[in-house]
């Protein structure tokens, strides 16, 4: 998949449209830099996004901020969150609590130092391990998930730590429609399909009272 949009449209569209002021426009180019450069020891990022990093991947995860404007006060988890995508996109462009949820050795030790370098540690905390182990109690405002599971399947593992007023935001590309038909064999809620600004052929799922249906 190639994305329609340029490098220079998409810092364009950060500042412009999301209105992302100078700080936090450095924040997220040390967030690139940092990305980039581990990229060449760890498998973060796919080669043939290197150079449309910003269109790629920081637009594609910042576009779920405005999404998430109706989700209740709280904490935002991000699920296999990799290196760090959405969730360190978020944290950079939101004032919430950020839970990054990896259970990957090498992603974590990056994700801490990744947080640490962008000046958000206070506010985001890595748990090193599968949703499925979090802590009782964890609850979550905001639920992203990009390239983590299908949805029937993350609907099932990260169920416990929704509640009610919860925000799924799901980046699922081409498979939305399809995934969502499948989902909503077991699952109820209120879903909404929207296009990604960044491809034309993407698109993200929103969800909310998520909750388990009667066959």
């Amino acid at each position: 998949m190639t994305s329609f949009m340029t490098e220079e449209r998409a810092r364009s569209w950060l500042t412009d449209a999301m209105g992302v002021p100078r700080e936090t426009m450095d924040v997220l180019d040390r967030y690139v830099s940092l990305l980039l450069d581990e990229a060449t020891r760890q498998n973060l990022i796919s080669d043939s996004t290197r150079d449309n990093v910003w269109a790629r991947h920081i637009v594609d995860s910042a576009q779920l901020v405005p999404l998430s404007s109706e989700a209740p006060s709280g904490t935002w988890i991000d699920l296999g969150s990799g290196p760090g995508l959405p969730g360190l996109v978020a944290a950079a462009l939101t004032d919430r609590p950020v839970i990054l949820v990896e259970s990957r050795r090498k992603r974590v030790e990056f994700l801490v130092e990744a947080a640490q370098a962008m000046g958000l540690a206070g506010r985001v905390t890595v748990e090193g391990r599968r949703v499925e182990t979090l802590p009782a109690g964890t609850a979550a405002a905001v639920i992203s998930a990009r390239a983590f599971a299908p949805l029937d399947r993350l609907f099932t593992v990260a169920h416990r730590i929704s509640r009610s007023g919860t925000v799924w935001l799901l980046p699922k590309g081409r498979s939305a429609q399809s995934e969502l038909e499948v989902a909503r064999g077991a699952w109820q809620g209120v879903f909404h399909v929207k296009q990604s600004v960044t491809d034309p052929e993407s698109e993200i799922i929103v969800a909310r009272n998520v909750r388990r249906g009667s066959r």
